[in-house]
């Protein structure tokens, strides 16, 4: 659904587990940072009201958003649960905008579907820096939010399986 159509923090607290004990790992860009800086406020605050301890969620900064994947790839060897991805591109003259935007998109995807741990996609590309405001806690809400509420989602899904293994 396209976040025209939707308030990034606007979520239902009742579906969403309890991140008491869950640990989180984050890699935040620093490029476009009055961008990632607030993702990265609304992801934090969103995991600490839904239990997750503020001394388990650990943050890593990367110059850009090609280098989330590197940091992610790092990151879902430590001791964590989940990893959060947060980059902003902005559409500018060049198509360096597709190249960056179509590498890092492959490079977490590739992350998501290969390693144990759940990678949270939590890169906005937009056309203009007013759309990102908008994305960032303005007009369409917070996607650090929405972000955060996955994280700790796919942390259930996971568990879940783990239980079935266990089980077994």
């Amino acid at each position: 659904m396209a976040s025209k159509q939707h308030n990034l923090s606007e979520y239902n607290p009742s579906q969403v587990p309890n991140g008491n004990g869950m640990r989180i790992g984050i890699a935040v860009s620093e490029w476009n940072s009055q961008i990632t800086e607030s993702l990265l406020q609304g992801a934090i605050t969103t995991l600490q009201a839904n239990g997750v301890q503020p001394n388990d969620i650990c943050v890593y900064h990367v110059p850009g958003s090609f280098e989330l994947i590197y940091s992610c790839s790092q990151l879902v060897k430590e001791p964590v649960d989940a990893v959060i991805a947060i980059g902003c591109v902005i559409r500018g003259d060049t198509p360096h905008f597709d190249y960056i935007c179509e590498g890092t998109t492959y490079g977490l995807s590739r992350l998501n579907a290969t390693q144990d741990i759940p990678v949270i996609y939590g890169l906005i590309t937009t056309n203009s820096y007013e759309q990102a405001l908008d994305r960032c806690g303005g007009k369409l809400g917070n996607k650090g939010d929405e972000c955060a509420v996955t994280a700790l989602k796919m942390i259930r899904f996971r568990q879940q399986f783990l239980k079935k293994d266990t089980q077994k």
